[in-house]
């Protein structure tokens, strides 16, 4: 056997990789198993004459391992390779057994009508360590002093195991003070497969009671290995107590608890007092007391204590959740439009409360309020109250009922302007009927939401019409009319250019009779007057007269 030191452990990891490192395809195997070595990737044209597979010896020379010529493989190996090594169909190299000593270089050399071109790859072999134990253990350990622990040993292994510590599965790192670890490596000089030693030195405190210290590895080709664990005795008297409380969070009504005292004296106190409000229970070999079917008046101060010892003592606070509501109204309720719902919620609970209401399954931002009821407040509402990680819901359905109204009917003309839509709009509950005095097509009826619907057909009127829309369930009905004429247009855009040019034709009439009112009184006060002027005077006023009653006859139109 050869003892390799942590520096040397390193170096052989450090040739390893920069073997994979030099530009050369690396194939994996696994020591004991065949090894499928790939000729270029796989990648054989059907136009290859020659394959042959030769590996790396070392000092420059190389060996032959065999040849495909033709389909006909013929083994040329005569070393410890001869009956290890095979040709796959896609021209890979099978090598059997594997092991350390194949660690090298393996060349396939391919030869075409063209060219001959060589594919090294390079191997690296890996085994798993056999297993690993905890060996030489200590009886026993003492607080504050340096003592061998134990020695974990890998067995077998390539590369050789790196073997790490650990307490409760926690890592363990050497400190030079309470933390020791010596690791050295043995190779097998028949098989080169390394046995790994790690020796732990460690200064137990008196937390590591019933601690458990573990050694483990991480093979780069498999699972991580753990090492049965094992624990120490650590004895020291009693220090410290404290009382624990166990229970399902969050504790409430009903559920049970268990008071649990632990004290870090080592062998530990199993006898104890537990103060239960004002009555002392003693327990012997045992460490809890469990109260069942909790309630609010459960809660309050808890101790416990050394029988042998009442001055050490812990306590801890217990609370016991809790959390009712009662919501008015609930269940399924019907009201009027128009009328009032008082809500009231009322909350006994251990601390604060946050409420929060949702309806129809959508949250509201506060909580509802009904002062005059409409359609839309029908629905399913839910609250729902947390204090802490406890909750508590209550619902109620509402349902308002009234009869319909007809909130709007209109009238519009088609796209293609042969057809006018009429339009009836309105509120009840429940859903009301809609029916019209005229028979026209149903063009859309809108979905019944929050008490209300919206009916549309449409009528191709030869005539002025009279149209009434009627709403009805069992509470009432409403009707209301429109008149629908076959010219009227009902383009509101139409409509406002009317009116302007109406207005315009009317400002223009006033224009003009203003123009003419004032050229008449000037004409009153002139001192001259030649017939000729009079003449052209008497055509100006006719022309003038002419053009307000021409704008006055337009105006009327």
């Amino acid at each position: 056997m050869h003892l390799l030191s942590a520096g040397c452990l390193c170096a052989f990891l450090t040739a390893a990789l920069l073997r994979q490192a030099s530009g050369l395809e690396t194939v994996v195997g696994v020591y004991g198993e065949t090894l499928e070595i790939p000729c270029n990737n796989g990648a054989i044209t059907a136009d290859v004459l020659i394959t042959k597979w030769k590996y790396d010896k070392g000092d420059g020379l190389s060996g032959d391992l065999l040849v495909k010529k033709q389909q006909n493989v013929s083994v040329s190996a005569t070393d410890e390779y001869k009956h290890r090594v095979s040709m796959a169909a896609n021209s890979s190299l099978l090598l059997s057994a594997a092991r350390l000593s194949d660690q090298r270089t393996f060349t396939c050399m391919v030869v075409t009508d063209a060219d001959i071109t060589e594919f090294p790859v390079n191997v690296v072999i890996y085994k798993t360590p056999a297993g690993l134990e905890i060996s030489d253990k200590a009886e026993e350990l003492e607080i504050g002093k340096l003592t061998k622990l134990g020695e974990c040993v890998a067995h077998n292994a390539n590369p050789p195991a790196n073997i790490t510590w650990l307490k409760n599965n926690k890592i363990l790192v050497a400190d030079g003070k309470g933390i020791s670890i010596q690791a050295s490596v043995h190779v097998d000089p028949v098989t080169g497969l390394s046995n790994t030693s790690s020796i732990l030195e460690y200064s137990a405190e008196k937390e590591d009671t019933d601690a458990q210290f573990t050694c483990s590895t991480q093979p780069i080709s498999d699972a991580k290995l753990v090492s049965s664990p094992v624990s120490f005795t650590i004895t020291y008297s009693t220090e410290n107590i404290v009382l624990q409380v166990i229970t399902q969070d969050p504790l409430t009504e009903g559920d049970n608890v268990t008071l649990k005292c632990v004290a870090d004296g080592n062998p530990a106190p199993t006898s104890f007092n537990f103060h239960l409000k004002g009555e002392v229970v003693k327990v012997e070999n045992e460490n809890t007391y469990t109260i069942t079917n909790v309630s609010r008046d459960t809660s309050g101060e808890y101790k416990c204590s050394l029988i042998d010892n009442p001055a050490m003592e812990a306590s801890n606070d217990l609370t016991v959740n809790y959390l009712d509501i009662n919501l008015s109204p609930s269940g399924k309720i019907v009201k009027s439009a128009g009328e009032a719902l008082p809500l009231t919620l009322q909350i006994e609970s251990s601390g604060d409360s946050k409420v929060s209401w949702t309806k129809d399954n959508i949250k509201l931002d506060k909580e509802p309020q009904f002062t005059a009821l409409t359609y839309s407040d029908s629905g399913f509402y839910e609250c729902e109250v947390t204090v802490g990680a406890l909750s508590r819901k209550a619902s109620f359905e509402l349902g308002v009922e009234g009869a319909p109204v007809i909130k709007q009917l209109i009238k519009q003309r088609a796209e293609n302007g042969q057809h006018k839509v009429l339009i009836c709009e309105a509120e009840g509950s429940p859903k009301p009927a809609v029916s019209w005095n005229i028979n026209g097509t149903l063009l859309d009826e809108s979905p019944f939401i929050n008490g209300k619907i919206r009916h549309k057909i449409t009528v191709v009127p030869t005539a002025n019409l009279s149209v009434s829309c009627t709403v009805s369930n069992e509470f009432g009905k409403d009707t209301k009319v429109i008149d629908v004429s076959p010219h009227q247009s009902d383009d509101s855009d139409q409509t406002k250019l009317v009116v302007g040019v109406v207005v315009g034709l009317l400002i223009a009439t006033l224009v003009v009779g203003l123009a003419y009112w004032v050229y008449m009184k000037k004409s009153k006060q002139g001192s001259w007057k030649t017939g000729e002027k009079e003449n052209g005077s008497s055509e100006e006023e006719k022309k003038l007269e002419e053009k307000v009653e021409e704008n006055s006859q337009k105006a009327e139109v």
